[in-house]
């Protein structure tokens, strides 16, 4: 029955990639006002930093929601829509509306996690995955769930709705992930400020801290071996 269903998923998935495939290739072949906007957005940064600005209250409010979305249906890297944040509205407003999308996209995996069950949600995490994180089912320790989302490298999404299905409780659960991760939703927000506004010296500093933690991204696996064992 597993098999089935993830036969069904990846049809409906293979379907919808190929309509928005078919799709802009018909606005690149046509030459489009669409595909001509779309073109200057992707080429012209300041343009595009005008155009959401020009938005109002609702280039917040749209930023928000993708943000939410990423991590719902994980469409785009995160990391590419938090340095868009802080290109498009600073470090500090990024951050914060990085944070409230993140936050929401989050506890909503978590509900829809709770709501499914685990005998639903197992049929839609990948095999490989299960096996390395399906532990956090029987977890309920606010350590594992802050280090799991400080670390990058771990599929958060996925991580959302194990943790939906676990012993952990809404409000603990909502605090612990938003304050995890925070860091790096900080860095990923100054970066994007820091090249908006032409710091690039401050950028590179950025990346080197980051380069200098990369021994506990190479290990986070060893680090989740730690908690499997742990965990009754």
């Amino acid at each position: 029955m597993g098999q089935v269903n993830r036969k069904v998923a990846w049809t409906v998935v293979l379907l919808l990639l190929g309509f928005l495939s078919a799709f802009a290739a018909y606005l690149v072949l046509a030459d489009s006002a669409a595909w001509r906007f779309i073109l200057r957005v992707w080429l012209d940064k300041a343009f595009l930093k005008e155009t959401v600005q020009g938005w109002g209250y609702m280039g917040p409010v749209v930023f928000v929601v993708v943000q939410a979305l990423q991590v719902i249906v994980s469409p785009i890297p995160g990391e590419a829509t938090g340095l868009a944040g802080g290109f498009l509205f600073g470090t500090a407003l990024g951050f914060i509306y990085s944070t409230v999308g993140l936050t929401l996209g989050t506890l909503a995996c978590f509900g829809i996690g709770r709501w499914l069950g685990a005998t639903v949600v197992q049929r839609f995490v990948a095999e490989h995955h299960w096996e390395k994180m399906g532990f956090i089912v029987e977890a309920e320790g606010a350590i594992l769930c802050f280090i799991l989302y400080l670390i990058p490298g771990f599929p958060k999404d996925i991580i959302s709705y194990l943790f939906g299905i676990s012993p952990m409780p809404f409000w603990v659960f909502a605090l612990v992930s938003t304050l995890g991760r925070a860091p790096g939703t900080w860095i990923l927000s100054a970066q994007g400020g820091f090249i908006a506004a032409g710091h690039l010296w401050k950028f590179a500093a950025l990346v080197m801290f980051l380069a200098a933690l990369l021994p506990v991204y190479y290990y986070r696996h060893t680090l989740l071996g730690f908690f499997r064992r742990e965990t009754p």
